[in-house]
């Protein structure tokens, strides 16, 4: 089902960003940014270079700590120990971090946490069912650093979902990768959709996942410049200066100030 054509999401969403404002040495980076993701819904993080995306996305795995604003997770503040529950796959990261590692030590390494050592007893249900979801199981016992940057980027993807995390975070997951695992990945994110997963997904544009998308909140120097279905032509607000001033259905649009500067 398209995005335009799909029904509005119903209950409490998963994940919610309320007024979220950051400042990193001293300059404001976000200025009141808000967002909520449902159960089955595909949020798309969209904007420039220097719009806010990855500062945006850094406060909501803890990297940054927001000045101001709320972030719950389930109805819950959002603490280091509930961020289990949140699935991160950061952009242009090698899969092994350089050490020889096979794809299914990679993903198993995502049941992993500070004071976690060993593995579950049943990790090994978790690791093939988060490979078949990727569509890698064949690919299971191939050393990771001799796969491909799309396939090494779907592993990545499979190590966030070995612990069947509420919330789904991808900063730009098809950037630099071939057309073939984009498809493989647009077929993945439709089937974690339809598994009821809440997934943001940062991008420069829509692209082969675009089906799956059902709302788009765009951002333009730290502000949430329009929140609503995506346009039929998205792209353009992926432009840095983009005039976001002309029509769309139904928007929400929410006015912050120019500050003419391109910050982080």
């Amino acid at each position: 089902m398209a995005a335009s054509d799909a029904d509005p999401p119903t209950g409490s969403p998963v994940l919610t960003a309320k007024g979220v404002r950051v400042s990193l040495g001293g300059t404001a980076i976000l200025h009141g940014v808000s967002l909520d993701a449902h159960r089955g819904e595909v949020v798309a993080l969209m904007g420039g270079n220097g719009s806010g995306k990855s500062t945006f996305v850094r406060a909501l795995v803890g990297a940054v700590t927001p000045t101001h604003g709320e972030i719950h997770l389930s109805g819950r503040r959002l603490t280091p120990a509930a961020r289990a529950r949140l699935g991160y796959v950061p952009q242009r990261l090698t899969a092994s971090g350089g050490v020889s590692a096979t794809v299914a030590e990679v993903v198993a390494s995502g049941l992993l946490g500070s004071r976690q050592l060993r593995t579950p007893p049943r990790s090994r249900t978790l690791v093939h069912e988060a490979l078949d979801t990727m569509g890698i199981r064949d690919l299971a016992r191939r050393d990771v650093t001799r796969l491909s940057g799309g396939q090494q980027q779907r592993a990545l993807i499979a190590r966030a979902l070995v612990r069947r995390p509420d919330v789904l975070v991808l900063d730009e997951p098809m950037a630099g990768v071939d057309i073939e695992s984009q498809v493989a990945f647009a077929h993945a994110l439709g089937h974690l959709k339809d598994g009821g997963a809440a997934i943001v997904i940062v991008l420069h544009e829509l692209g082969a996942v675009a089906r799956h998308i059902d709302q788009a909140v765009v951002l333009e120097h730290g502000c949430v410049t329009y929140t609503g279905a995506p346009p039929t032509d998205m792209g353009v607000h992926a432009l840095p200066g983009h005039d976001h001033e002309h029509p769309h259905a139904d928007p929400q649009y929410v006015e912050g100030p120019s500050l003419g500067w391109d910050g982080p």
